[in-house]
């Protein structure tokens, strides 16, 4: 088995995409902007990201979201997994 299916069932990579711009922009109507999509769906996803790693991941901090230390350890670790799923869709 090379990984267990089983931990994706309520994530997906659209999620994760999400949040990584969500992470660089610090902005949900940047985020909403630059993934074109609206703003609620950004919104959205945040919560389910929220529900699934049980943990605000960004707080509002004036005009920016600040991310969380939960959501600077996951930006860490899915920056370059994101980054090698990438270089295999490029093949």
């Amino acid at each position: 088995m090379l990984f267990n299916e089983d931990n994706f069932a309520d994530i997906d990579l659209n999620l994760i995409i999400i949040f990584l711009v969500l992470f660089r922009e610090r902005s949900v109507s940047r985020t909403a902007e630059r993934l074109h999509v609206k703003q609620p769906a950004i919104s959205g996803s945040l919560a389910r990201l929220r529900k699934r790693f049980d943990d605000p991941l960004f707080l509002r901090s004036s005009r920016t979201m600040r991310p969380t230390s939960k959501a600077e350890e996951l930006a860490q670790a899915l920056t370059p997994a994101i980054r090698q799923i990438e270089a295999v869709i490029r093949l």
